[in-house]
């Protein structure tokens, strides 16, 4: 059984930055991806970026450029540094790790509870 816990999320106004942690707990599991979905008011859960246990990323074109995914593998932990942030960053930010569960022998998601971030001034 794996578990997130995410922290970093608050209030920016237009132009400022944020740092976001999600760190995961747990035995039996290993991580095959992690990554980071928002979903904003009235719109679709997206994708925001995500990297490969190998360090592999991928972003949305909306935030190419301004935000960063990184990750630590000795701490389970996935960061999502985001800077130049803009109203249309405003939405509620999930991390997710993707990951092999040695007890079942399944792959499987886990998701964290959200974390909102809002940019206003």
């Amino acid at each position: 059984q794996v578990q997130l816990v995410e922290s970093g999320g608050g209030l920016v106004q237009p132009g400022g930055s944020l740092r976001l942690s999600c760190a995961a707990s747990g035995s039996g599991f290993s991580i095959n991806a992690m990554g980071w979905y928002r979903q904003g008011p009235g719109k679709q859960r997206e994708l925001v970026a995500d990297i490969t246990i190998g360090g592999t990323t991928d972003y949305a074109d909306s935030v190419k450029g301004r935000f960063t995914i990184s990750r630590d593998n000795t701490k389970n932990t996935v960061y999502l540094q985001m800077n130049s942030l803009k109203p249309e960053d405003t939405a509620v930010y999930y991390c997710y790790f993707d990951y092999y569960n040695h007890y079942g022998g399944t792959i499987v998601d886990a998701w964290g509870q959200g974390t909102l971030v809002t940019v206003s001034s």
